[in-house]
């Protein structure tokens, strides 16, 4: 059934006492270069819009014009956290990923009672959160995260493109696509290349792969896990 992205969980949370609730969501992290992007987001209790959902499911152009929309607002609080592709070889996506999130919920200009994550829960993590599968596409506070941090990032690569202009990453913004394998396999990896990722050491290996690979699967079904901050 038809969910529409909404404030659910976030009058949920307010019905028992947390007042100020930030979303989170990251951007980059199926890339195989540049870095992975999170975003936290704070919106005011009466915020209202009728296009804001998923950034995935936005046309670029649109995802632009709610961006510039979220960040000009004074009454909405936002961060973001950034780690480049160094480090996530160093520590893994999974790891730089998750301090991507604790970097930009550290950065807001005032703490939150409590976090709505996208995806599954962040352990350990500073905040009481609440993780919520499919949340882009549920929790306006994390649809919010959503296009910062995904704007955000495909800003950075067009940025990257203008240095590194063999590789055309202002049109695939560093994910796996046909396009970027063919161009990574006739110039080999750059500075910004995600070095622990397969396809970057393997190149032809990966395009082959593309060529065959089925349809996605199916998204996972939906479902929420709360979770306190663990005894000190």
């Amino acid at each position: 059934m038809y969910r529409r992205c909404g404030f659910r969980y976030e009058k949920k949370l307010r019905a028992i006492g947390a007042a100020r609730i930030a979303g989170i969501d990251e951007a980059g992290r199926g890339a195989l270069a540049g870095p992975v992007v999170a975003a936290a987001v704070v919106l005011p209790d009466k915020f209202r819009h009728g296009r804001l959902n998923d950034s995935k499911q936005l046309a670029p152009e649109l995802r632009e014009e709610i961006y510039c929309e979220l960040s000009n607002d004074p009454q909405i609080s936002w961060a973001v956290g950034i780690i480049d592709s160094i480090e996530i070889d160093r520590i893994n996506i999974l790891r730089a990923t998750h301090n991507a999130m604790r970097v930009a919920i550290a950065a807001l200009s005032v703490p939150p009672d409590h976090v709505l994550i996208d995806g599954l829960p962040v352990i350990p993590f500073p905040f009481r959160q609440t993780a919520v599968i499919d949340g882009d596409c549920l929790s306006l506070s994390i649809a919010a995260a959503s296009v910062i941090a995904k704007v955000t990032r495909d800003r950075m690569m067009r940025d990257f493109c203008a240095h590194f202009p063999d590789y055309c990453f202002s049109q695939h913004k560093g994910y796996c696509t046909e396009l970027h394998l063919l161009k990574l396999h006739e110039f080999g990896p750059c500075p910004i290349h995600r070095r622990s990722f397969e396809p970057v050491a393997q190149p032809l290996l990966a395009l082959e792969g593309l060529v065959e690979a089925a349809t996605s699967p199916a998204r996972r079904p939906r479902r929420e896990t709360s979770l306190p901050i663990p005894a000190a």
